[in-house]
């Protein structure tokens, strides 16, 4: 285990000098690069050889996608029965070799097992995830918590700007095969990196305990704690208020505010600069504020400016709340990680995180998928208001929990004996 000695005011120094936030983060480095080529490469090369066939190009998402509804839990609740680190470089290593199957494939000419690809990983990742946050709770020190996880964000909001450019070049300069081939590097160098963190503890788990019995335990202790059953409202609310406001973009800016479908590049990169500019804030003020604090304040300020966005004409104005709503995005997620880690007992983070997150995917694809017949039904300006609506149910669902304390959750023992 790390050193749980060090400084305990938080400081960018302390964190980078973590061995595991070291590895943490350069091998999300290296999966945030091998992720974004997939997704950009697959979906220009599905299009191409598809002739833009919708259901074909729809299948990536589901690909994609499914795995979290179907895997979710299952992978949490092994996360918290394996060794984590084992876990992560195994589900690395496993990755990459489903890649180079694909590869091997594509050079024969079957092109559909491109759809492998995306499956195998997106399924392994339900493994690896909730691995990566258990050992974030074992290795890092509370009060650098939740600033290592505002440094993780960063990195991924980064690469919300820079990874659609780089998969595009990479499949435009090079091909297929080569950004196949960049995919599987990257998810071994990932697993190359993971080698280097602090060794597994020896997991001590109960003897007659089986998966199943594993797995209600987990829905038991969630829902005999509060703190994560509201944390399950604002997950739901949070999801169902992005699914809403992400696709209705294009009509944003060509039916209500008049301008060229091209310009929405320019919002793209204004939402994406916005979440940079609030992994740094996050970073700055997660020494300062408490997470519940943080997600409050992005929940608020995530209604007002979509409210914003569909009720005003002025572009400036609609530019600056897109920006100010890309700016709470990496503050919500970082604060629910980060209340995850904090109020989960150490066997039961996997089994939480398998059980919330797919509560903040449901609801964001719930809604991406109605947007279609909603936009029918009801105004543009209707529609981001209900978006607001869904915002501010969050801040109210989460306000319980200031008066909580950490002192309340559910004990594992407590688990065990029922």
């Amino acid at each position: 285990m790390s050193n749980q000695t060090q400084a305990h005011a938080p400081t960018m120094r302390s964190l980078f000098a973590n061995r595991f936030v070291q590895s943490i983060l350069l091998s999300g480095l290296f999966l945030q690069l091998g992720i974004w080529v997939r997704n950009f490469a697959i979906l220009l090369f599905v299009t191409e050889q598809t002739n833009k066939d919708p259901f074909a190009i729809s299948m990536i998402s589901v690909a994609e996608f499914g795995p979290i509804f179907l895997f979710s839990f299952i992978g949490g609740t092994f996360a918290d029965r394996w060794r984590p680190k084992l876990t992560m470089v195994l589900c690395d290593v496993l990755s990459a070799l489903s890649i180079f199957v694909v590869l091997l494939a594509l050079i024969y000419g079957g092109w559909e097992a491109i759809f492998f690809a995306t499956l195998v990983s997106s399924i392994l990742s339900q493994f690896s995830q909730p691995s990566g946050m258990k050992l974030f709770k074992l290795h890092v020190p509370d009060s650098l918590m939740q600033l290592g996880m505002s440094m993780n964000q960063m990195i991924q909001a980064i690469f919300m700007i820079l990874g659609p450019m780089i998969g595009t070049l990479v499949y435009f300069r090079f091909g297929i095969n080569v950004a196949i081939a960049l995919m599987g590097a990257c998810f071994l160098l990932s697993a190359v990196v993971l080698t280097f963190l602090p060794p597994d503890q020896k997991i001590e788990s109960s003897p007659a305990a089986n998966l199943p019995q594993e797995m209600k335990m987990g829905l038991r202790y969630v829902f005999s704690n509060k703190i994560f059953i509201l944390m399950g409202g604002f997950f739901l609310a949070a999801g169902m208020g992005l699914g809403l406001v992400n696709p209705l973009g294009i009509f944003l800016v060509t039916e209500h505010l008049g301008l060229t479908p091209q310009n929405l590049q320019w919002f793209t990169a204004v939402n994406g600069v916005g979440m940079i500019l609030g992994g740094v804030v996050a970073m700055g003020i997660s020494k300062k504020i408490s997470s519940q604090s943080m997600l409050l304040t992005g929940f608020i300020l995530s209604a007002v400016s979509v409210s914003t966005m569909g009720s005003v004409k002025l572009i400036w104005l609609a530019l600056c709340a897109q920006f100010i709503s890309g700016m709470m995005v990496p503050l919500i997620h970082i604060a629910c990680n980060t209340l995850i880690l904090s109020n989960a007992d150490d066997a039961f983070v996997g089994r939480v995180n398998g059980i919330l997150n797919p509560l903040f995917m449901g609801g964001m694809v719930l809604n991406m998928s109605l947007v279609g017949v909603l936009k029918g039904q009801f105004s543009l300006s209707t529609l981001y208001m209900i978006a607001s609506g869904l915002f501010i149910i969050g801040a109210l669902v989460m306000l319980p929990l200031l008066r909580i304390k950490k002192g309340n959750q559910i004990k594992i023992g407590e688990m065990q004996h029922h």
